[in-house]
């Protein structure tokens, strides 16, 4: 069993933003200008002013090197360069330099305003435009007829759009481990993969999302995503509810941890199937495991704790600390993983936020 080379989240010594408002403005189009055309011995020629060159516009791009919002966090006004203006000799002026506002793969754009979705991008590259650059305006050269032959009327340069923008950060993630706090899933992620989140015996030691890779044979690999743990009440924003509980929406498979010495390991399992289930129906709804935790706690001859999940695709036992069935745990989760993979629809083309 390989480990991953990647690890994202808390303990790197970056912060984890994964929410962030900023004001855009697309840049203004360049004016057209006024101007006529001067040749030797002709002191007054036709109208040539040139167009005002288009205002840049503003696009968001899924960048794989981060992993955070926190650029914008700290700068929250984003300008694109505006057109220049039209010249004589009917010289269309300079277009604007578009604006690429890089963003984690998994960030959702939203009207600040009206919380109005307006686009998202997933993998790699995706971008999608989210204000569009002003108009440049004509140049008098435009405005010459048959009867107006020396027009001197010029237009200036539209307005770039701009807006208010809610970025949103869901991470991106095979499977989702889900569990209360203390339920051990840190330490799995650890024992399986190179991240190194920070673990200990109290709760919410988990205070931000981390990846980490899990390596398979034969170059095979899947992303597993550790969130704080869930306590009665998240679906409602209670602990740390409402601000984890979107990292595991976009997982293809969840894992359910429950430490082999809870109390009542039933009423564990309903209880955060309820959480996940009053957040999201479609969350819900994923294939997943049920995973008993601490299995190294459970006394010699003691037998494993029985926990009813109908909708489970499986039961497995796992101990990180003496490396107990983690084989079976990750040949469980590649099945499923590469299952959700293969009813995936072909990713859109991204496209523009006002269509």
């Amino acid at each position: 069993m390989g480990c991953g080379d990647l690890a994202l989240g808390a303990g790197e010594g970056l912060s984890f933003i994964d929410r962030a408002v900023i004001q855009i403005r697309a840049g203004t189009g360049g004016s057209g200008a006024s101007s006529f055309a001067r040749f030797k011995y002709v002191p007054k020629g036709g109208p040539d002013g040139g167009d005002g060159g288009r205002g840049g516009s503003i696009y968001v791009r899924a960048d794989p090197n981060l992993a955070t919002l926190l650029d914008y966090r700290y700068r929250t006004a984003w300008k694109a360069e505006r057109g220049q203006h039209g010249k004589g000799k009917t010289k269309t002026g300079a277009s604007g330099e578009d604006l690429f506002l890089p963003v984690p793969p998994g960030t959702e754009v939203r009207d600040a305003a009206t919380g109005e979705l307006l686009g998202e991008v997933l993998r790699a590259g995706e971008q999608f435009r989210v204000a569009r650059g002003g108009r440049g305006g004509r140049g008098n050269a435009r405005f010459a007829t048959a009867t107006h032959q020396a027009p001197r009327e010029w237009e200036p340069g539209e307005e770039g759009e701009e807006r208010r923008i809610e970025l949103v950060l869901k991470l991106i993630a095979d499977l989702g481990l889900v569990g209360e706090p203390n339920a051990g899933k840190s330490s799995l992620l650890a024992v399986l993969s190179a991240a190194r989140p920070k673990i200990a015996e109290y709760p919410f030691t988990t205070l931000e999302p981390n990846l980490g890779v899990v390596g398979q044979s034969g170059s095979r690999s899947f992303v597993m995503a550790d969130i704080p743990g869930i306590i009665e009440g998240a679906h409602q924003g209670k602990g740390l509810g409402l601000k984890f509980l979107q990292h595991v929406e976009r997982t293809r498979v969840l894992a359910y941890l429950i430490p082999v010495d809870s109390v009542a390991p039933q009423l564990v399992y309903d209880r955060l199937r309820r959480e996940v289930g009053s957040y999201s129906a479609a969350l819900f709804e994923k294939p997943h495991l049920v995973v008993l935790s601490k299995r190294d706690l459970l006394p010699p001859g003691d037998q494993l704790p029985e926990v009813v999940a109908p909708l489970a695709q499986g039961t497995v036992a796992v101990s990180s600390v003496a490396r107990l069935g983690l084989e079976d745990f990750t040949a469980r989760v590649w099945s499923l993983v590469e299952e959700a993979r293969r009813g995936e629809p072909e990713p859109e083309q991204a496209g523009d936020a006002d269509g």
